[in-house]
């Protein structure tokens, strides 16, 4: 999870740098390398070549993998498989410890914890004959978050500590009851990318510096918050995992814990999702009281709980995603210091309101500071691992037994009350988006009909092949929860207060988000259509299957979602081509469109750009269309990408634009979900570093740059000269906003994801202003939310978008422009009303009339300001194609763009809003200039 700032002391960097070097070369001050007895099982250190959680020394996956190795080879407690690879193509390891006895049965076990998983036909009584014979299968992990280095640290030794520990009743009875699914590291990729940069830097200056890079090829962090989504392929190998084995407990190990405690644990923050069976919150409470009773009884102080950080609302993160399915699903945050260095605290480093180290009901021992190392945390986590094994193994047939309940009442109350069902029609804007949505459901276990023959339903007439899922089935929670509107609750941080701001995002709609419409039936689904429903099972591909791309149509590449029987049954409607015409002509309300269009540059075809209509007399604009000439293939794209296509011809032609993707050394994930959704559909583009702009000449080399949702000080300073290696420090600077305005200026557009358009705004010195600016969170506060903008089709950077759109929005600007502006206004906010459709907003009156997102004309080139996230973590289909038409949009694309006089009118300013745009002009007139560091 998000590593919270720690104010340190710690020793002198040299002492530390002599130590660093001493133990990788000697292993001194690391715990010396343990000798392997032959015929015994292996220690840690006798492949590691030091003790695990040794100060200055990480294990790499690598080593990890080889000790895993040879202790399977060593121990029939402990079974090794090969489950997945990862994005570079590390192959990814899951290891099951046990007895023997119940290695020699695993089949027999998972078959039982599939059973009560899926409980349609099971009575009470078989349920409970099941659990007697059941073990409890118990998931945990570690390294997701590669930067925080203990837990992949910990599982080597907890693997170690179980197969050598039965002489501990505790841990016999482990072994006894107990399946542990153990994975080494969940992120292997992350796991060494970590180990080898800390490691190039212990004994130097930048021993701890930041990694200028994301611990997954696209998103780092991010790959804690894919848990529905499982756009990554780490996040599919860990979900198709978790539905073959259906484990009762999902345990997820993190750092840090909120300063000055030492870790957190549940019960979570409020607030807690509504659709989560209340057997699983009940579950998740007691462990973690169990944890920290254990931890307790061992004199590990600073344990916390609940508190205003982590709470469970967004279902999103790996472990929640999987509350939805009766998992009794949770994290940890264990702290944090920096990598192996170890850091040292006094009482003057604790916060003033924590100096007095009063006892607390969920902070009942505080922490009193000192030495705080990863063998610290290390053994934390091992107590807590342990604890949660230990409360598997007494609590084994009630966790077996409410997993069965669980599921059995969930299918009762979609039994007997709404939804009943969704209906997802194959009629829609984008018919690839809904398949999208539902093979992603799918492959998290959701089983999905389609209608054989037509059939009605309150009133309604639904064609045959229309998807329905019935709600009437064990993980319709998960479903709920995702189709939903969010309404956050309007909590604060004291009477009359700001927000208390929800730790991730406030709403998710997929629906919305995707563009995919469904129809929620709100009475029974009678018998007549029950007949007609076909459940969906098709030809499942092995996961390791050896294929480039099993489905064009979606996203994932390789297999994808193919191994799964369900999702690999959802197929579009078959592309088809219709009407006359020399070209083909496709609709970028179809984000195939941009595939198509990107294999026909790449094929040496011809793509036109065929120009919508403005709106007049309050009608809305019409979009543009694209049009594809001497391109051999198009019938197999079309049939491959699902594509509804129409010939036509005429239209301005268009070359394939040179695109330019800002990549910062201080990695960003937004940056790099750009980067994952631009690959997927065929752009082709470079990653600009910081050099690339400085060295100048950008309009020889681009015709479009874009900047992904980065915050100023990100893009103009990056990181602190002396915190990382000289190569990495810096930003742009005033010489790189130098060399962007005149690639601008010379005709090249500058394309602004979100905050990044501020910079663009005070850096080019735009005649545009960001009117919430200033607001106090008491008066506005708007934290990922999805919000109806109106947009207007006809210009070519909202081709294909509806007029009233759902996107995405966090931290996002408001626009207004000034004197001097010339340009556009692409979509707005309604005069009236509030535009929030789910999630939070507070002040919805300080958006009403304002822009959303401007074209912005600069010299001869244009700046695109996008006050909106339309990549967001790869969820927004709806929206992708604003990304796509900003990537085109060069010379002849704008020059394209019909008038649309009509469409926006700046409101009038109040008297509050002149108030303090002199304020913000007087703070700027006193800072330094050139936007420098």
């Amino acid at each position: 999870m998000t590593t919270r700032t720690m104010k340190t002391r710690t020793p002198t960097t040299r002492a530390l740098a002599v130590a660093g070097a001493l133990a990788l070369v000697t292993g001194v001050g690391a715990g010396r390398a343990e000798a392997q007895t032959p015929g015994s099982v292996p220690t840690p250190g006798s492949v590691l070549g030091h003790a695990v959680g040794a100060d200055f020394r990480l294990a790499t996956y690598e080593t990890s993998i080889e000790y895993f190795e040879r202790l399977a080879a060593a121990t029939d407690r402990l079974e090794l498989r090969e489950v997945g690879r990862s994005s570079f193509g590390r192959p990814v390891y899951l290891a099951l410890i046990s007895s023997a006895e119940n290695l020699a049965n695993l089949d027999r076990h998972r078959e039982i914890a599939q059973r009560l998983a899926h409980p349609r036909g099971l009575t009470d009584g078989e349920a409970q004959r099941l659990a007697a014979e059941g073990r409890a299968l118990v998931w945990i992990d570690g390294g997701l978050h590669a930067s925080e280095v203990a837990h992949a640290q910990h599982t080597i030794q907890l693997a170690y500590d179980l197969v050598t520990g039965d002489a501990d009743p505790e841990i016999a009875a482990i072994l006894d009851d107990v399946i542990l699914l153990l994975w080494p590291s969940i992120n292997p990729d992350g796991q060494t990318m970590i180990a080898d940069w800390y490691h190039s830097n212990v004994g130097t200056p930048y021993e701890v510096a930041s990694a200028p890079f994301l611990y997954q090829k696209y998103i780092g962090h991010d790959n804690n918050r894919d848990g529905y989504m499982i756009n990554q392929i780490e996040s599919r190998y860990t979900t198709r995992v978790a539905r073959e084995w259906e484990p009762h407990i999902l345990y997820n190990h993190h750092q840090s814990s909120p300063f000055p405690t030492r870790i957190w644990i549940p019960p979570f923050a409020e607030p807690i999702s509504p659709h989560v069976h209340p057997l699983m919150w009940r579950m998740v409470n007691l462990i973690g009281m169990a944890m920290s009773q254990a931890l307790e009884e061992r004199g590990q102080r600073g344990a916390t709980h609940m508190g205003t950080g982590f709470d469970n609302w967004y279902p999103g993160f790996m472990d929640h995603a999987h509350n939805f399915h009766n998992v009794v699903s949770f994290l940890t945050e264990t702290a944090l210091y920096r990598y192996a260095t170890p850091g040292f605290y006094t009482i003057g480093d604790f916060p003033p309101s924590e100096r007095d180290l009063r006892p607390e009901s969920l902070y009942s021992s505080p922490w009193e500071g000192g030495w705080w190392r990863l063998r610290d945390a290390v053994d934390y986590m091992l107590t807590a691992s342990i604890s949660v094994l230990d409360v598997a193994a007494k609590y084994r047939t009630d966790l077996l037994y409410n997993r069965y309940q669980a599921g059995r009442d969930i299918i009762a109350q979609y039994e007997g009350g709404p939804p009943y069902a969704y209906f997802v029609p194959q009629d829609q804007r984008d018919p690839v988006a809904a398949v999208e949505l539902l093979r992603r459901l799918a492959f998290n276990g959701i089983e999905i009909d389609q209608l054989e023959r037509a059939a009605s339903h309150q009133g309604l007439d639904h064609p045959a092949g229309t998807w329905v899922i019935r709600m009437d089935q064990e993980f319709a929670h998960f479903v709920r929860q995702l189709f939903v509107i969010q309404d956050y609750p309007d909590l604060r941080e004291y009477p009359e207060g700001p927000p208390d701001q929800p730790y991730d995002v406030s709403g998710w709609t997929l629906p919305l988000q995707m563009g995919v419409r469904v129809i929620e039936a709100a009475a029974p689904l009678g018998p007549q259509l029950r007949e007609a429903l076909l459940p969906l099972s098709g030809e499942a591909l092995a996961w390791d299957a050896e294929v480039e791309d099993a489905s064009p149509f979606d996203s994932p590449i390789g297999v994808g979602f193919d191994s799964h029987r369900v999702a690999a049954a959802i197929l579009p409607p078959a592309g088809r081509i219709t009407g006359g015409g020399s070209a083909l002509v496709v609709d970028p309300a179809q984000n195939n469109a941009f595939k198509a269009i990107n294999r026909a540059w790449a094929a040496g075809a011809r793509v036109s750009y065929l120009p919508g209509a403005a709106g007049a007399d309050e009608e809305p604009g019409t979009g543009g269309r694209y049009a594809i000439s001497g391109f051999p293939s198009e019938a197999g794209v079309v049939r491959d990408l699902g594509l509804q296509a129409t010939r036509g011809g005429g239209g301005t032609s268009l070359r394939a634009p040179r695109i330019g993707l800002y990549r910062p050394w201080n990695a960003s994930m937004d940056e790099g979900w750009t980067r994952w959704v631009l690959e997927r559909y065929g752009f082709d583009f470079a990653s600009l570093r910081n050099a690339d702009v400085l060295a100048g000449d950008l309009s020889d080399r681009y015709d479009v740059i874009i900047v992904a949702d980065l915050s100023q000080g990100q893009i103009l300073n990056g990181f602190a000269k002396g915190s990382v290696p000289p190569r990495y420090a810096g930003g742009l600077g005033p010489g790189g906003v130098r060399e962007l305005d005149a690639f601008v200026r010379g005709g090249g557009t500058l394309v602004t994801l979100n905050r990044s358009a501020l910079f663009a705004i005070e850096e080019l010195h735009l005649p545009v202003r960001n009117v919430v600016a200033g607001l106090s969170r008491q008066d506005y506060f708007q934290s990922g939310s999805i919000l109806e903008m109106i947009v207007d089709p006809s210009h070519p950077v909202m081709s294909g978008m509806p007029e009233r759109a759902s996107v995405v929005a966090g931290q996002s600007p408001v626009f207004t422009t000034e004197e001097g502006f010339e340009g556009r206004v692409m979509a707005k906010y309604e005069v009236e009303g509030s535009p929030l459709l789910s999630g939070y907003l507070l002040g919805a009156e300080h958006l009403a009339g304002y822009a959303a997102a401007v074209d912005v004309a600069h010299g001869d080139g244009r700046v695109v300001l996008l006050g909106m996230r339309p990549q967001w973590r790869g969820q927004p289909f709806g929206n992708f194609r604003i990304l796509f038409n900003a990537a085109l949009y060069g010379r002849e694309l704008a020059a394209a763009a019909p008038e649309s006089a009509e469409f926006w009118t700046a409101p009038k300013e109040t008297e509050d809003e002149t108030e303090r745009e002199t304020e913000r002009e007087t703070e700027r007139e006193g800072e330094p200039g050139d936007g420098g560091p």
